[in-house]
């Protein structure tokens, strides 16, 4: 089926969102909705947010906007009968979740988030490995992800609450986060330091979490810091077998580095520090973008529910934030 897509918000991840959804061929942008370009984009009608939701020829609504509308957006639109798919994050707080999915359930339409760095061809090379129990049990897991901003951030919504929610933990640290939910399950104790040192915003720039499952003991790691003063992703998984290093993210800018994924069995015994066993891949495509759209339409086109990226795992990402933000003490 060729699906009829509206696009709410028409920046970088909305022409994202439609270059993926044009080369999978699985729709047609009928229409977009961005206050800052003209009536029309490419012969595409640019009209408000209500006309895209309440348009009658439309089977989807793409949510590609500053935070605080992701919410209301997404609700509004499954209330219309239409797909959500809706960019990080998925709102502010686990109740705005609860929320969400008592709309969706009355609404039997497909919903899915955009939790991009789950379709990484690395991270889903990582999935499968440790699903395959090749390696054994998770033990612990570290992620760092880090960039750093210029003093015009300050103008940008990203740098006020009301409109983002909260800082470089809900910008950068919300896919770490979902990143070891994906590939290690849940965790119900959570311990942070939240601060603003540098910038002295309304909102974090550096955000340094603990988190564990207390029914298996595993640990994680995170720190999210706007004040690394260059671009950073560091994703570190070790188990009772072995471990799994991906550095680097391939982006349009390359600001991250080239993505390349370190895997090797455990070396407990003397040399153990020798780096001759492991197996390096490096990505030059990312064909993250194709994958998830795919999947969003994949879903809607079988009946079938979302695996990656659904308001279940919005649910539990959310808690863990929650619970980080209760700790922050400015």
């Amino acid at each position: 089926m060729s699906y009829k897509i509206g696009i709410i918000g028409y920046g970088v991840m909305g022409k994202t969102r439609r270059t993926a959804i044009e080369e999978i061929k699985k729709g047609t942008v009928l229409a977009i909705s961005e206050p800052n370009v003209g009536a029309e984009v490419d012969g595409i009608p640019n009209v408000s947010h209500d006309e895209i939701i309440n348009h009658p020829d439309l089977d989807v609504v793409i949510v590609c906007t500053p935070n605080f509308l992701n919410k209301e957006l997404t609700i509004r639109a499954l209330n219309a009968g239409k797909h959500v798919f809706c960019e990080k994050p998925p709102a502010f707080t686990a109740a705005d979740i609860l929320e969400i999915k008592e709309v969706e359930q009355r609404s039997g339409k497909t919903l899915m988030y955009g939790f991009n760095h789950r379709h990484h061809d690395s991270v889903l090379h990582m999935k499968r490995l440790i699903d395959s129990g090749e390696y054994g049990k998770v033990l612990w897991l570290r992620g760092r992800y880090g960039k750093s901003v210029t003093k015009d951030y300050f103008n940008q919504w990203r740098a006020k609450k009301e409109l983002s929610g909260g800082g470089i933990l809900m910008d950068q640290g919300i896919h770490m986060l979902d990143l070891f939910l994906f590939l290690s399950g849940d965790y119900d104790v959570v311990k942070a330091e939240v601060s603003n040192l540098y910038w002295h915003m309304d909102v974090e720039d550096n955000a340094f979490v603990i988190l564990k499952d207390s029914k298996t003991g595993k640990v994680a790691s995170l720190h999210s810091t706007m004040s690394q003063w260059r671009h950073l992703f560091s994703l570190e998984i070790f188990l009772e077998k072995g471990y799994m290093v991906l550095n680097g993210l391939i982006t349009s800018s390359m600001s991250y580095g080239e993505e390349t994924l370190s895997v090797a069995k455990n070396r407990s015994t003397a040399p153990a520090a020798t780096w001759k066993d492991e197996v390096v891949t490096k990505y030059v495509n990312n064909n993250s973008w194709r994958y998830e759209m795919d999947h969003f339409f994949d879903a809607i086109d079988n009946n079938q529910p979302i695996v990656y990226g659904n308001s279940d795992d919005a649910l539990k990402l959310m808690t863990i934030i929650d619970k980080v933000y209760e700790q922050k003490d400015f």
